[in-house]
């Protein structure tokens, strides 16, 4: 992203977001990753699982003039995430408030005039779904949350879900029906998000089977399309009119992720 820095000076603006779970900044970095930053034409990038301390985001060599913003887990290595932006926010909020679920770095959140941007890197259930209690706890508070940010202005938050919400949104549903990422009760999780008022933004565009935003890198999955679509921007009702397009980018490599992007006008 080694451009000049433009000024944005409210929604009304067209605007292009771009939200990526890098696996690890460093590696995605090692592989390319910057070349992808610096030419997608974003006023804001949201990464999770960056795996890396805020200082070491913000020496990866940004442009000057952009904001970098990192939260780190307290277990080093691990989780984290990050925005960079064009515009400076007029405030940030690192986490949720909860101590039970701010020690992992998972979410950040930056104010702006007209809106809040929050970026997430939702917990995995995990194998044996041994997880999956306090992933119910997690999407309960972080709705909570969003919720409660958007009594004060809308809201568009990203990231990582780790659910894929209907068969359509993974390859092979029937066979993992009990995984971690497509339980009942994850799905049932996405299903009051979207109740409580949030805008899927990608399937407003587009319908059907094969578009997916991870792939696991055993067998061959991503070259054979076998994957999920667990990385989502979702957005406030009331900012569903600025919706210009919502896509994935499967072509971008440098993670077992691939970027999202949202367009609002």
């Amino acid at each position: 992203m080694r451009i000049d820095p433009c000024r944005v000076s409210s929604i009304t603006w067209r605007m292009k977001f771009v939200s990526w779970n890098v696996n690890g900044i460093r590696a995605a970095v090692k592989k390319d990753a910057m070349d992808f930053f610096e030419g997608c034409g974003a006023d804001f990038i949201c990464l999770q699982e960056t795996k890396a301390t805020v200082d070491i985001v913000k020496g990866l060599g940004w442009s000057s003039g952009l904001t970098v913003l990192g939260n780190e887990a307290e277990k080093k290595g691990y989780s984290g995430t990050a925005i960079v932006a064009r515009r400076e926010p007029n405030s940030v909020l690192y986490g949720m408030g909860m101590p039970e679920h701010d020690s992992e770095g998972r979410v950040i959140a930056a104010e702006y005039d007209d809106f809040f941007l929050v970026t997430v890197y939702t917990p995995n259930s995990q194998d044996g779904l041994r997880r999956l209690s306090y992933r119910q706890d997690w999407d309960r508070d972080f709705l909570s949350y969003v919720k409660g940010l958007e009594k004060t202005k809308p809201v568009i938050f990203c990231g990582d879900l780790n659910v894929a919400h209907t068969e359509d949104d993974l390859a092979n549903p029937k066979s993992n029906r009990k995984n971690a990422g497509f339980t009942d009760e994850e799905r049932a999780g996405f299903d009051t998000i979207l109740a409580s008022g949030f805008v899927d933004t990608f399937r407003e565009f587009t319908q059907g089977k094969g578009h997916y935003s991870w792939w696991s890198y055993r067998a061959g999955a991503r070259a054979r399309n076998v994957g999920w679509r667990i990385d989502y921007f979702m957005i406030s009702e009331a900012l569903r009119p600025k919706l210009k397009a919502s896509r994935i980018r499967p072509e971008v490599l440098g993670s077992d992720h691939c970027p999202v992007e949202l367009e609002l006008s």
